[in-house]
């Protein structure tokens, strides 16, 4: 991480540019091709880095903003609720996995592939009746 942050800062002007639109960045100076495929590999960088940290927590991606949505009732999925919503399942499978039974202590990235895998589950039944 101490690595790619500031590769990620020093980017970070150049990428604000491509808001403009790739034609209008290029007019200002900015080599887009390079930008981009650096972007890209310092966002793999880092995910990389904090998937290594953590495990594999996917199922939080997926689920909180359904979550979230279905929660507040609106049609969209705001963003600020999402992401409380993601934090608190993520604290719950935390929590989870170091209370389960019979000191069976999992890595918090299975925890969440097992409560994921109840919630796709769910869902998949919900669906399917008419």
């Amino acid at each position: 991480m101490f690595l790619l942050a500031p590769v990620v800062l020093l980017l970070s002007r150049r990428l604000a540019m491509f808001d403009l639109g790739e034609d209008s960045a290029a007019a200002l100076g900015v080599s887009v091709d390079r930008t981009r495929i650096l972007a890209v590999l310092a966002a793999v960088g880092m995910t990389s880095v904090a998937t290594a940290a953590a495990g594999p927590i996917s199922f939080v991606a997926l689920a909180a903003p359904q979550l979230a949505r279905r929660l507040s009732g609106t049609a969209h999925i705001p963003v600020f609720a999402a992401s409380l919503m993601g934090a608190g399942l993520l604290l719950a499978a935390d929590l989870a996995s170091q209370r389960a039974p019979l000191d069976l202590s999992l890595p918090v990235g299975q925890m969440t592939g097992l409560l994921g895998g109840g919630y796709l589950l769910w869902v998949l039944t919900r669906r399917s009746r008419p």
